[in-house]
């Protein structure tokens, strides 16, 4: 989703060199290769926006591959951006690397302060080494490595799949189900977890498409930078909005056996803007969008294995 974004930003502003694998062509858990990769293209910028991802049940029931294979993906292509002598890189992170209970917006300084939200640390702390490598690159060897922090993304290209989704793609294919089902139709019961009553920030992803455009043109001071819209809503009113897009009018069950996650996650994004960027999507529109990529796409999705 984010790499794609990304690449239709760049070509739409001209950009032409441009240098992309997908995770068939190039492992990037793979040292060697990665390695043998840089060698051959020698990128001038590189930006990484390859992970592992998934919502909390995935983060719970693969913490080893969530830990190892985020570490290794994002130290290949550092150090190789390193050894190749790469001039400026952007490593895209989380903002789910900040404390569980860290205050509100969350701030880049409040890194490291406290203790992380059980249901997805081990992606966090993966992602807070990538933060604390390129920090170090950027104090010892001077170059231009900065790392985004967006909060929770979603459009076209999302990932759709129940078991490992987040919340927001997983709203709106469990309720497209539910709207189509040959027995009650829109009418549909539908459960979601939780209580519905923690607070989320949404980013379209075309918008942090844009921001690393920006970044990428132009030189920063500092070296994380939370990117968002600065506005969150409850998963409650998240469900309910999207349920009025698609059109569902059944009952929605909240299964409190769940687990909710961090109480709130609103990102400051306060550095970002007096850098010069903001974003541009409004929630409602953006999930819009989403839907309809959605409905144009939902019969070549495929349940994903790990």
């Amino acid at each position: 989703m984010v790499g794609s974004a990304i690449w239709r930003a760049l070509e739409s502003k001209g950009y032409l060199q441009l240098i992309g694998r997908t995770s068939v062509e190039l492992d990037l858990r793979n040292q060697e290769a990665v390695k043998n990769f840089f060698e051959t293209e020698k990128p001038e910028v590189v930006i990484d926006a390859a992970a592992r991802v998934g919502g909390i049940l995935a983060n719970n029931e693969y913490p080893y591959q969530f830990l190892m294979e985020n570490m290794q993906i994002q130290n290949n292509l550092i150090d190789a951006s390193l050894k190749a002598d790469v001039k400026k890189f952007i490593f895209l992170g989380s903002s789910c690397i900040y404390p569980k209970l860290a205050p509100q917006p969350l701030k880049e300084e409040y890194l490291l302060t406290s203790s992380l939200e059980p249901t997805n640390e081990w992606y966090a702390i993966a992602k807070i080494t990538g933060v604390k490598a390129c920090e170090a690159i950027r104090k010892q060897f001077g170059k231009d490595y900065i790392s985004l922090m967006p909060t929770n993304l979603y459009g076209p290209y999302d990932n759709f799949d129940l078991k490992t989704s987040h919340v927001l793609p997983a709203m709106i294919r469990k309720f497209h189900e539910a709207s189509q089902s040959t027995v009650h139709g829109p009418k549909s019961t539908v459960t979601l977890w939780g209580s519905g009553t923690p607070m989320r920030e949404f980013l379209y992803v075309e918008d942090l498409a844009d921001a690393v455009v920006f970044a990428m043109e132009n030189k920063f001071s500092d070296n994380l930078y939370n990117v968002g819209t600065g506005e969150d809503l409850t998963i409650r009113e998240l469900a309910e909005m999207i349920q009025k897009i698609v059109g569902h009018t059944g009952e929605i069950i909240w299964d409190s056996t769940k687990p909710d996650g961090t109480p709130r996650k609103l990102m400051d994004v306060s550095k970002m803007t007096s850098a010069g960027w903001k974003a541009k999507t409004n929630l409602e529109d953006g999930i819009r969008k989403t839907y309809q990529w959605f409905l144009e796409h939902q019969d070549s999705f495929k349940e994903v294995k790990i």
